[in-house]
């Protein structure tokens, strides 16, 4: 899946939602924050997910959702979703929800 066609979707679902997001260019791809935290984004033709790390295990069950691996390393409370798991608008609204719900617990990036 296109990774352009996949952050215009996001998008449309936070817009939806109404919630304010800014849109970055990180990883590859495109990142959203929402309150200045990295929420969910573009990653490899699949979606980066910031999930909750106590919901890891049960979320990888998902259709398309496995670990997050970037530079060789597992990163924690990432999890990357290939595109058979977000290609309905109900599964990538799923992913978006679940991301949002963690935003408020996640810990901010450092500014430089």
């Amino acid at each position: 899946m296109d990774n352009h066609f996949t952050a215009q979707r996001i998008a449309d679902v936070l817009t939806a939602k109404k919630v304010a997001y800014e849109q970055k260019r990180m990883f590859g791809g495109d990142c959203f924050m929402v309150d200045d935290k990295m929420c969910i984004g573009t990653y490899k033709n699949g979606l980066m997910a910031r999930i909750d790390p106590a919901e890891e295990a049960e979320l990888t069950k998902r259709p398309g959702a496995s670990g997050m691996i970037h530079g060789g390393r597992p990163m924690t409370g990432y999890l990357f979703i290939e595109a058979d798991g977000f290609d309905l608008d109900a599964n990538l609204a799923f992913w978006v929800d679940k991301c949002l719900a963690f935003n408020p617990k996640a810990k901010s990036s450092k500014k430089k």
